[in-house]
């Protein structure tokens, strides 16, 4: 599954808090509260990259890291690649919307009537 762990989900916070793309160092630096190693972070980062998660530049001789995207986009994104690769995604999708809340669905029926004014 293409999901965060807490700590992927904790690195991805930090990048999108920065305004700049970061190394290991300064990832591991704002993880507030927790005392790990840097080849750990160096480990979630390239398996964010990955995952396709975070973008990353080498400059010298480390990498900066940066979001592939905003949280939004990237949620949706993995949602697609779910989809995608369901063996039944009409049923993935017919699940979701029984669960879905009053606001979720008054989303997703916006969505639809514009599609359908498109036409």
């Amino acid at each position: 599954m293409n999901g965060l762990g807490e700590l992927e989900a904790a690195v991805m916070d930090v990048l999108w808090q920065a305004d700049e793309p970061l190394r290991v160092r300064e990832v591991l630096n704002r993880l507030a509260g927790r005392t790990l190693a840097y080849t750990t972070v160096m480990t979630v980062l390239d398996n964010l990259h990955r995952k396709q998660w975070v973008l990353r530049d080498k400059s010298g001789k480390a990498y900066h890291y940066r979001p592939a995207g905003s949280r939004e986009e990237l949620v949706a994104r993995t949602l697609r690649r779910m989809l995608e690769t369901s063996l039944q995604p009409d049923v993935v999708l017919l699940h979701f919307a029984r669960s879905a809340s009053d606001r979720e669905l008054a989303v997703l029926r916006q969505v639809l009537e514009e599609r359908s004014d498109r036409r």
